[in-house]
């Protein structure tokens, strides 16, 4: 079976989101599928393109009318479809409902094809916080019940039965273990520790409360250090006013270390000096209660212990977990210690914990959800 993979944007190596869609496609291919990635590419000229794999389907040129006609303009998708004889179509959601991807949906469906679409978090409404932002969920808002009638399955990492009306597609986000190493040795951790949170930082990451937490830690002149890495930009004005501020009124530059975004090698290399895993500390801050993320899974792998605020089903009982409460409570370094000193768990031990946890079978999932043949 053909499949097309649609995403609304280009690639960034060092984003965890483009790592996520490779990682998907490549599942897919291993559960037997012939997939090519459908993707939006502005070239080192300013062209607008369209893209399935390394093929341009349609080129809008440079300017204004080309940043346009990219959002208004899916024919090319669908003749694509139509000639390669695509059987599944899997849309990753940009939360751009409106009348041309209900259009989109349904000329792909009359090709034949089942068209499924992955809403990556939900709800979503809450993360949208200026006042352009909120006009673009308004049509968004307007058009989505409509559009989700329209698939075949809503894929989601929440535990919502249906989603505007639409039925869902329950999977877990995965692990590409080829790609993500473990942890070779254990530190000496008997004089200091220390954190690690990748992430491009958002308001609803927490890291400020692991921050406002180091912050009254070190107000006792504790003889014991702990240092938080942070790995990825600070995104917007909220991030950096919620931490820059809290690190210098209190001195904490030597112990709060931003390191903008890190991957490949150096990214394994920071990895090996840290011990303990910092996941998401503020997703009720956009109404998130249930959630599945890519940054747990692939803390897991790599065999650390780490600690998040939500409720994750896949891990809330394993003994390398440290819960955080979700809340605005500073997060409790003395306890954070305490918790990681008693932590007994091998990195061999923990990455083995989520084998089955693979992309390959959460895409096999929603396979055999859709009722496709291979």
């Amino acid at each position: 079976m053909k499949a097309l993979f649609i995403i609304f944007h280009g690639f960034n190596e060092a984003n965890g989101i483009s790592k996520k869609i490779h990682y998907q496609v490549k599942a897919l291919k291993e559960c037997g599928v012939d997939v090519h990635l459908c993707h939006y590419n502005v070239t080192p000229y300013g062209e607008r393109r369209w893209m399935v794999d390394d093929e341009v389907i349609a080129d809008f040129g440079k300017g204004f009318t080309a940043k346009l006609w990219k959002r208004v303009y899916y024919s090319p998708i669908i003749e694509y479809a139509r000639r390669e004889g695509i059987g599944l179509v899997y849309i990753r959601s940009y939360h751009n409902a409106n009348p041309f991807t209900l259009r989109l949906a349904k000329r792909l469906k009359r090709t034949g094809a089942k068209v499924v679409m992955e809403i990556p978090t939900y709800p979503y409404d809450q993360e949208y916080v200026t006042r352009s932002m909120k006009l673009g969920l308004a049509v968004d808002r307007f058009f989505r019940r409509s559009l989700a009638k329209r698939l075949d399955g809503i894929v989601t990492f929440s535990n919502a039965e249906t989603i505007f009306g639409g039925r869902t597609i329950r999977i877990s986000n995965g692990i590409d273990f080829d790609d993500i190493p473990m942890k070779r040795h254990c530190n000496d951790t008997s004089h200091e520790l220390h954190l690690i949170g990748v992430a491009e930082v958002h308001y609803w990451h927490g890291f400020d409360r692991l921050v406002r937490g180091l912050a009254e830690y070190y107000r006792t002149n504790p003889e014991y250090k702990v240092y938080f890495h942070i790995v990825g930009p600070l995104t917007g004005e909220r991030e950096r006013a919620e931490i820059l501020p809290v690190i210098q009124e209190n001195h904490l530059e030597e112990y709060v270390r931003i390191h903008g975004p890190l991957h490949g090698e150096e990214l394994d290399a920071l990895f090996e000096q840290t011990d303990f895993a910092i996941g998401s500390l503020g997703r009720h801050r956009s109404g998130i209660t249930y959630i599945k993320t890519l940054k747990n899974r692939e803390y897991a792998a790599r065999g650390f212990a780490f600690t998040y605020s939500e409720t994750d089903e896949d891990f809330e009982r394993m003994p390398y977990v440290w819960k955080t409460p979700p809340d605005e409570s500073p997060v409790d370094i003395g306890k954070l210690i305490d918790f990681q000193r008693n932590q007994a768990m091998t990195p061999a031990e923990i990455r083995e914990s989520v084998r089955p946890l693979s992309w390959k079978a959460q895409m096999q999932k929603v396979i055999d959800k859709v009722g496709v043949s291979i």
